[in-house]
C-alpha cells in the first residue's frame, strides 16, 4: 500500500492540470459557471474522459450522460468500487466544489496503474450529473437517475431556471436519453455495488478553523424543500389598523422567525437540524412604501443527518403554517415539496479510513456534512458509503474556493490506501 500511496502522491501534476483546465475553460468574470446539463458541464466531462483515456482507462456514459471510467480488474464480475463526484457547479460558484472528487478519483487510478496494481475487481471513477439542485430544483438528478430513484415525473416537471427547458429536453441535448430512463432498467444495481466514496470538499470553515487537512465524513443531511412557498393576503392602505390588516409581510416574517426559534429549540435538545430561507420577496409590480403588501413568496429549506428528525421536522412546519394562516387571516400555498433522504455513512469503510489517515501520519477529525452529496444517493439506495473532506478556506459555492492541493493529495492519498487494501 505505501508503493501504491507513492505512485498516487507523484501524480498531483495530472490533478493539478485538470483544476486549472477546468477553470480556464468556465470561469465567467470572477467564478465558476458550469451549470447542469450545458456546454460547460458537458466540457468538463469530456476533459475527464481525455484524461481517463489518456492513462488506459475505459469510458462510458450511461442514460442520463454520466461519464464512467473504469481500470478493469481481474473478475469483471466482482462488484466494483466506484468513487466520484459531480462536474456542475452553481452560478458563480467555485473551481472544486464537486470537482475534486472527480480529479482524486482519476488521480487514484493514475497512480494504481503507475504502482502496476491489478485490481480483483474494477474500479470507477464516476463524473456525475447534475448535483446542484440550484438549476432544476430536483436533489442528486445524475446519481439518482444512474440508480433508478429519480422521481417518475422529475424528467417532464422539472425545468431549469435560465432556459425554462424540461430536464428531458437537457438531458437528450447533452447525448442522454431520457426514454430509456422512464423505461428503465437502471444503469447501476445497488446490491451488485461494493461500494462508493466521495472526497469533496468541505463546505464550512470547521477545518480551516482546527488546522486539519481533511475529515472522515459522519453523515450527510437529508432534507425537504419548498421551492416557492406563497403567502397570500390583501393589500391596503398604510394606515389601516392591524386588526384589519391581512399583512403577507408580516405572515411571512413570523413563519420565518418561528422556523428560526424551532431551530434553537431542536440544537437545545441536542439534536441536529438547519433551516435556510433562500428566497423571499414582495411583488415588484405592487408593492409600495404605503402598501400593505398581499404577496410574498419565499423558499424554504429544512435539513438534518438524523432521518427521523427530518420527518419531525415536517410535521412541526406543517403545524406552524396552519397557526400563521389563521391568526393573520393569510392563506399559504406551500407548493412543490421535494425530499432528499439522510446519507448514512457505512461504519466499517469509515473506520477504515481513519486508520488510513493515521497510518499515513494526516491529521484528521470526523465531521458531519453541512450540504447534500450524491454519496447520499448511492446510501439511500442501500450501497456502502463513506465520504472524505478536504479542508476548502472561504466556504463553497462562491469564486473565493481555495483548496489546498497538498491538502487535496492528503485526502486522495487517504482515499487510494482504501483502495489498494480493499481491491487488490
Amino acid at each position: 500500500m505505501t508503493d501504491a500511496v507513492a505512485a498516487i502522491r507523484r501524480r498531483q501534476g495530472l490533478a493539478e492540470e485538470l483544476f486549472a483546465r477546468l477553470a480556464a475553460k468556465t470561469r465567467v468574470g470572477p467564478g465558476i459557471r458550469r451549470p447542469s446539463y450545458s456546454a460547460e458541464e458537458n466540457f468538463a466531462h469530456e476533459l475527464c474522459a481525455e484524461f481517463a483515456g489518456r492513462i488506459g482507462l475505459e469510458v462510458t456514459r450511461d442514460a442520463a450522460a454520466n461519464t464512467y471510467m473504469t481500470l478493469h480488474g481481474r473478475d469483471r464480475s466482482a462488484p466494483p468500487i466506484l468513487m466520484g463526484s459531480h462536474l456542475d457547479s452553481v452560478d458563480q460558484g467555485g473551481n472544486y466544489d464537486g470537482a475534486a472528487g472527480v480529479v482524486a478519483g482519476l488521480t487514484v487510478l493514475a497512480g494504481l496503474k503507475d504502482a502496476g496494481m491489478a485490481p480483483a475487481r474494477d474500479l470507477t471513477a464516476m463524473a456525475v450529473r447534475a448535483e446542484e439542485s440550484a438549476w432544476f430544483q430536483v436533489s442528486y438528478v445524475g446519481s439518482r437517475s444512474a440508480l433508478g430513484a429519480l422521481p417518475a415525473d422529475a424528467l417532464d416537471r422539472a425545468r431549469r431556471i435560465d432556459t425554462g427547458r424540461t430536464l428531458a429536453e437537457h438531458i437528450a441535448e447533452c447525448g442522454g436519453d431520457p426514454d430509456r430512463l422512464r423505461e428503465g432498467p437502471a444503469h447501476l444495481d445497488p446490491k451488485r455495488l461494493r461500494a462508493f466514496l466521495e472526497l469533496h470538499i468541505e463546505q464550512g470553515p470547521t477545518l480551516q478553523a482546527k488546522g486539519l487537512p481533511i475529515a472522515i465524513g459522519a453523515g450527510i443531511p437529508g432534507n425537504f424543500r419548498h421551492p416557492r412557498i406563497v403567502v397570500e393576503g390583501a393589500y391596503g392602505h398604510v394606515g389601516y389598523s392591524r386588526e384589519f390588516r391581512r399583512d403577507a409581510v408580516l405572515a411571512a416574517s413570523s413563519l420565518v422567525a418561528r422556523l428560526d426559534a424551532l431551530w434553537a429549540q431542536t440544537l437545545a435538545a441536542g439534536h441536529n437540524m438547519t433551516m435556510t430561507v433562500g428566497r423571499f420577496f414582495t411583488e415588484s409590480a405592487h408593492h409600495a412604501l404605503t402598501k400593505v403588501s398581499g404577496h410574498v413568496e419565499l423558499s424554504l429549506d429544512m435539513r438534518s443527518t438524523d432521518p427521523a428528525r427530518v420527518k419531525a421536522l415536517e410535521g412541526a412546519f406543517e403545524s406552524i403554517v396552519r397557526e400563521i394562516a389563521t391568526e393573520r387571516g393569510v392563506e399559504i400555498d406551500l407548493g412543490a415539496r421535494t425530499r432528499a433522504e439522510a446519507g448514512v455513512m457505512d461504519p466499517a469503510i469509515t473506520l477504515a479510513l481513519r486508520e488510513g489517515a493515521t497510518a499515513l501520519g494526516i491529521d484528521r477529525m470526523d465531521l458531519p456534512s453541512p450540504a447534500g452529496h450524491d454519496a447520499a444517493a448511492f446510501a439511500a439506495a442501500g450501497v456502502p458509503t463513506a465520504m472524505i473532506f478536504v479542508r476548502n478556506d472561504k466556504g463553497s459555492h462562491n469564486p473565493d474556493e481555495r483548496m489546498e492541493i497538498a491538502d487535496f493529495m492528503d485526502g486522495t492519498s487517504v482515499l487510494g490506501w482504501w483502495l489498494a487494501r480493499n481491491a487488490a
